[in-house]
């Protein structure tokens, strides 16, 4: 792992983000907007009728299997951003971080690790360190019976070679290990949401 991301997992600071390239998965969005009121609406029509312990448990299992449809066809077409809401260490410390600085974007066979804090400067401007680079090595696994995704692939960056590791749940729950060619790992904890629907901010490239 290069000097400067290897300080920015042990002072946690991180990567940032901004830059939003904008595109074209209205699908999946208004899918995830569709899957959403379908909720609402069931949570309300459950004030309204009983339903037994195994119908609510059915219903759930069905939006459950919808999102996690989205999430696949999401997957596949490597366009998707990783927010985090903490970071941790190699030690289990966890800090509380800005989302919209502190992500994983996939946009085809560009992706962006970043870090930030509105703290201060840092090494990107936004307080952390930003590394971009080509993917490589791209691995995805289905788990059809817990509903989840495992996530593999390799960033070649001007500052490093880094290996990321995700697990993604239906819920859009996600967790990333991202380690590199030096000791020493971090972990972004959030949720994943489409390139469309994300409002990260990317700072400049470290250096």
């Amino acid at each position: 792992m290069s000097r400067i991301m290897a300080c920015n997992l042990h002072d946690y600071q991180i990567l940032t983000n901004k830059n939003i390239m904008k595109t074209s998965t209205v699908k999946l969005s208004s899918l995830f907007l569709t899957i959403g009121l379908l909720l609402v609406s069931f949570n309300s029509n459950c004030q309204d009728i009983k339903l037994t312990r195994q119908e609510k448990k059915d219903a759930k299992k069905v939006v459950q299997y919808a999102n996690f449809q989205v999430l696949d066809s999401m997957l596949e077409r490597k366009r998707f951003v990783l927010e985090a809401d903490f970071l941790e260490n190699q030690y289990g410390n966890r800090t509380h971080v800005l989302s919209d600085l502190n992500f994983i974007m996939l946009d085809s066979t560009n992706v962006v690790l970043q870090t930030g804090s509105s703290r201060n400067i840092g090494y990107n401007g936004v307080g952390g360190a930003t590394a971009e680079g080509r993917l490589k090595n791209l691995k995805i696994v289905k788990d059809l019976k817990n509903l989840s995704f495992y996530v593999a692939f390799t960033v070649v960056t001007n500052i490093g070679v880094y290996d990321v590791y995700m697990t993604i749940n239906s819920d859009r729950d996600a967790r990333a290990t991202i380690s590199g060619l030096t000791p020493g790992k971090l972990v972004y904890d959030g949720h994943v949401e489409t390139i469309f629907n994300s409002r990260v901010y990317k700072g400049q490239n470290s250096i």
